[in-house]
Order: C-alpha cells, then structure tokens, then sequence
C-alpha cells in the first residue's frame, strides 16, 4: 500500500510539472514566430551580421544620435508583452491578456533587462486577479455603466499591478535571473554543462521539457543572446542529434514495426522538429535513454569547444530552424554538433539494441499509447504508430467496427471490399462487427477515430486505423497499399487468381441479404423530406422504419442515442443513423429507409442531403447497404441521385436490389 501511494504521488506530481510546463509553453508557443523574426533580425543586421544597418540592428550614431534600432526594441517590450498578452488571456480571454500586458510593462522599466520571466508572472496574474475583481460585481452594475465599469477598473488596476511590477516583482526577478545566469555560466566554466543532459534527456521522454525548456533555458538564452550575440542555451533541449541517432538505430537493428516505421519518423523529427515521435521507442526500450544522454552531452560539449550558439530559440526543434537561427560564426560548431550528437547516440542505441534479447520489436503502438499517458492527452503523432505498424504475417481478414456493428461499419466495409476487390484481392475478407463483438484475430482493425480507444484494447495484435468517415476516407487506399505489400511480402500470391476458398468468401458476402427481398420498399423512399433540423431528420427517417413495422417506436431514441455517442456522418452528402448495439433487440425485420434533403441540413457542420435510416437483423441488409456505398462512393452516381425526380429512379440506381 505504501508503494502504491508513493507511485500516486509520484505521478501526481510528475502530472503537475507536466500541466506548469503546458502552461508555459502556452505562452511562448503562440509567439514563436515573433522570435524568429527577431532572430533573423539579429543575425542579419546587428555589427557583426551577415548585413551590418546601424539603423536597424542598433549600433553606431545617426547624425550624432545613438541608433536604437529594431533589435534592442523588440527584445525588451515587444517579445514579453506578447508573452504577457498571451498569458492574461489565457486565464481571462482578451480582458485579461491587456491587464497582463499593462502589469508587465512595470517589470519591464523596472529591470531594465529583457523579462521574460517577469512576463509569463505577471501577465497570468494579471488575468487572474482581473477575473476575480470583475466576479464582486458580476451582474450588480446599473444598465448603461458596463463600460464605464469595465474599462476603469481594467485602467486602474493594471496600473496598480505595473507599480507592483516595478517595485516589488522586478528586482526579485531581476535577482533570479542574475542567479541562474551565473549558475549556467559557472557550469560552462569548469565544463559541467553536458551534463544538463542527464536530467533534460529523460526530462523529454516524461513529457518535463516544457517546464526546463520554456521555463527557464528560453528565457536565459534570449538574455544571453542579447548580450553575446548568441546562446548555447537554445540547443541543450532543441538539438535533434539524439533523438535522430535512435531512429537511426531501429532501421539498422530494429524489427518488425519498429524497423519499418522508423524512416518516416525520422523525417519527422529531424525536418518536421516533432521530437516526441521518437518517445516510443525509447519506451519500448527504456535503456536507450542512455543513448540519448550520451548523444546530448555530446553536442552539448561540442557546442562549448567550439563557442557555438543560436540567435533566437529553435522551435520546433528541426535542423531546418536550427540553422536558420545560426549565429554567423556558429555554423560549423552547431552542425558539427548534431552530427556527432546524432553518431554517438546512434552507437549506443545499436549497442542496446543489438545485445538486448528480444527487445528490438517492442509493442510500438504500445508505448505510443504510454507516451500519451504520460503526455496526459493526445499526441499529434501517435497515431502514426497505429496506423503505419504494418501486421507480420499477411492481410487475410479486414473487420470495420462501429457501436453497432449495423450501419457506418457496414458501409465503409463495403467501399473498402470494393476496393481491393478492385485492386485484384478478392481473397482480403472484409466484414463488419459490433466493438463489443470483436475478437483478437483479425489483422486490420478500421473505427471511427472516436471509437478507437475501445477497440484497441480488444485487438493488441492488429493493425489499427482510425478514419474520421466512412465513406471516402484517403486512409482506404492506404490499408490497400498495406495488402498489396502483404502480399508481396508472403510471396506467390497471385491477386489475379484467387484461391476457390477466397472465391467462396466472395460469393458468400456477396450474397449476404439475397433472402430480404424486401429490405428496401417504395414507401420507404422520400424524395423531398420535411425536416430542417439532424434531429427531426432522423426522427423522420425512424418513422419510416416504423410504419414499415420493422421496429420498435422506441427504435428511433436508440438511433439519437447512437449519434450522440459517434455522429454517422458518412461523407458525400449522406448520413445513416441507425440504433446502439443494445437496441438491437427493438428490430422486427431488416429495413432501410432513404430520406432526401434538396436544401441540404446541418449534421454536425456538415452538409447531408440524404439520410438513409438502418435496421438490420443479422445479414439481411449488407445487400443494400453494399448498394449504397457504391452509388455514394461514386460523385456522378451521387449527382444522378440528387437529379432524380422518381422512387423509381432511386430504386434503379441501388441496382433494384430487391428484385
């Protein structure tokens, strides 16, 4: 028990620092753009630029007047009162970031130094304490003094926070800045700052980075830079050698997914500047932080040697910001440090790897899903890991997996088998099922990107990829591309002559529903439907179903219940809601119903001209629903559809399926 609260309290307090460097980061992110420009400014027009103006980089005399230029300028109001800005906002929308700004401008003239620190304090309190100011007389002031109010009150203490700036928090800041200056500069001075790297590596990893980086190296490298031109700073945290040397290591020595999918994540970190991508195969292999300490030290003691630096932060860290943030007479020190960072961090990782038994093909999509644990929301990248982590033996069974198992899954099960059909595998089983159904031995697993997290766990072993629609979503031909890579990869296959049992398989889902001879009836077909509202639409695509007898009444509050848990929005126009899994039990007989909508109604932002109503009992549908994916996979089908003029013109577009 004691173990297990101090793990709690462990992870309670990494998730804290996690949520204080989220929040800085979420000052300094939003305005990267405005360092770079200054660092470009730097670089390119202070005395020692690559283009000297003593007008705008602020050196020299101008008819006998010192030039201020840009440079000076934009470091010391511009780039905090955006920081400040930023972060009053966030706390109090815009009335907050104006306070923050006004508070922050004491601690700027107060300390006389760039505040970057004093910026992302005072502007939050700014907010903060404005927020709490307003919420004393929050619904209290007379009609017609609200902005009489508002503005005074905003006016009169921002000016009270700037006072406070000035006299109170300036010279704190100004002290803790000058501290953790001569801290750097002592550990630069007796060769000690490689070592940063062994807390700010696994700093990474646990998602900590935004607390060191933002926090504090940022602001202490603009101040450097500021007053030497440079700041190896901006590197500690930002170099892409370390991580690069590990991605390196798996295409040489990994296997499985993990080989595979390493090139493409190594392009993303090294030109896209993602870092994180490369988290989950250092958590597939915890020992390869050690890769990544030696490859930072590495760089970092390069960086010290050869007296290199960066202008501005390089963020996102790619080698294509890092250079570009370059000092002038940095170049070779800063690429000759992510070159060595990079060859000893690989070294390393091709140690481990290759000694390490069995540890080389980890769960990848495994530890992408522990990174976002730890990150404590979704990752941008992570998704790349399910959906590229190829299965090791070949493709044979594809299932779609929906709530219901009834409709959305259905039809994108149906456009996919068309698909590789088409692509010459008819031999690929494709089917659909109920997430409650499902089985841990299918090879490709496809939801909806907002039921993924349920069928994961259900499925460890297969291949996911998540869609946002079912009906004509681009990652279709990838999963076609997975197959015929497969195929490839098996050897002897023959797409072009398919096996008799894969023969078989075809004509038995083919002939799903050839005994409902009914599914689909004229009455059953509205050309111009009534509603003007998602909800009334599917109200009226429900009662259909009812008079047709093949539902409950209560049918139709299962098919609301199932759009507000995943909207089944399908792409092109069309909709089909249908009921949850557990109302399953109200349907009577296979039905579908078709409701057109000329006008078009709003289904979540999107545009639905027709909304096809689903009820199915075992099999009986998929002949019809197979009908439909075809004609609204096909743009021209979809504009015959809205030209018809007849029932019967429908009918005969969906191939009279129940002829």
């Amino acid at each position: 028990m004691a173990t297990q609260t101090e793990a709690r309290s462990g992870t309670s307090a990494r998730v804290r620092v996690q949520k204080f460097g989220t929040f800085l980061s979420g000052m300094i992110m939003p305005n990267i753009g405005a360092f770079i420009a200054w660092g470009l400014i730097t670089a390119l027009f202070i005395e020692k630029g690559w283009l000297p103006v003593p007008q705008l980089g602020g050196f020299g005399e101008t008819d006998g007047v010192a030039n201020t230029g840009l440079v000076g300028p934009m470091i010391t109001y511009l780039l905090p009162l955006l920081i400040a800005y930023t972060g009053g906002r966030m706390v109090y929308d815009v009335r907050g970031g104006v306070v923050g700004a006004i508070a922050t401008m004491g601690v700027i003239v107060g300390a006389g130094i760039p505040m970057f620190i004093g910026a992302m304090i005072m502007g939050p309190l700014g907010g903060w304490t404005m927020k709490r100011i307003d919420a004393i007389w929050d619904g209290k002031i007379r009609p017609g003094f609200e902005m009489l109010v508002n503005n005074f009150s905003a006016g009169i203490w921002g000016a009270l926070l700037a006072m406070l700036g000035f006299y109170g928090v300036a010279p704190l800041v100004q002290g803790f800045s000058t501290a953790a200056g001569n801290v750097v500069q002592f550990l630069v001075n007796n060769g000690l700052l490689p070592l940063t790297s062994i807390f700010i590596e696994p700093a990474k990893v646990l998602f900590l980075n935004n607390a060191i980086n933002h926090g504090v190296l940022t602001p202490l490298g603009v101040q450097q830079s500021l007053e030497q031109g440079k700041s190896i700073l901006f590197l500690l945290e930002a170099n892409p050698g370390p991580g690069l040397g590990i991605l390196l290591a798996y295409m040489f020595f990994g296997k499985g997914a993990a080989k595979a999918s390493a090139p493409g994540a190594a392009i993303i970190h090294f030109v896209g500047g993602i870092h994180e991508i490369y988290f989950p195969y250092v958590l597939m292999r915890p020992l390869l932080i050690l890769a990544a300490i030696a490859g930072g030290m590495t760089g970092i003691a390069t960086l010290s040697i050869t007296n290199a630096g960066l202008v501005a932060p390089a963020a996102p860290g790619s080698i294509i910001a890092v250079i570009a943030q370059t000092a002038r007479d940095s170049y070779f020190g800063v690429v000759l440090a992510v070159v060595l960072a990079t060859a000893v961090s690989f070294l390393v990782a091709s140690v481990i790897l290759k000694t390490g038994k069995n540890q080389a093909d980890g769960d990848l999509a495994g530890a992408a899903s522990r990174m976002e644990t730890m990150k404590g929301k979704k990752s941008s990248v992570a998704g790349t890991f399910r959906s590229t982590s190829a299965t090791t033996g070949p493709i044979r069974n594809i299932v779609f997996a929906c709530d219901a198992g009834m409709g959305s899954s259905a039809m994108g099960a149906s456009v996919l088998r068309n698909k590789i059909r088409a692509a010459g595998f008819p031999d690929v089983k494709v089917v659909n099922l109920a997430i409650a159904n499902l089985k841990d031995d299918y090879d490709v697993v496809v939801t909806h990107q907002d039921l993924a997290a349920r069928a994961e766990p259900l499925t460890q072993s297969a291949t996911h990829v998540s869609v946002d629609n079912f009906m004509n979503s681009p990652r279709y031909d990838e999963i076609v591309e997975l197959v015929r890579a497969s195929a490839a990869a098996e050897g002897g296959v023959d797409p072009k002559n398919p096996t008799p049992a894969a023969v078989a398989a075809e004509a038995d889902v083919d002939g799903a529903g050839t005994g409902a001879n009914d599914v689909l009836a004229e009455q059953s077909v509205v050309l111009d439907g009534r509603a003007t509202t998602q909800e009334d639409a599917i109200n009226e695509a429900g009662r259909l179903l009812v008079d047709r007898g093949a539902v409950d009444s209560s049918y139709v509050a299962a098919m609301h219940e199932r759009e507000k848990s995943v909207p089944t929005y399908m792409g092109n126009f069309l909709a089909i809601p249908h009921g949850t899994n557990a109302a399953k039990d109200l349907i009577k007989r296979s039905a579908v119903s078709i409701v057109r909508y000329p006008e078009g109604i709003d289904w979540n932002g999107k545009q639905v001209k027709f909304v096809v109503g689903v009820a199915g009992v075992n099999n009986e549908h998929l002949s019809i629903l197979s009908a439909i994916a075809r004609v609204f996979s096909d743009k021209d089908q979809v504009a015959k559809l809205d030209e018809a003029t007849t029932v019967d013109e429908v009918l005969a577009l969906f191939g009279k399926v129940n002829a």
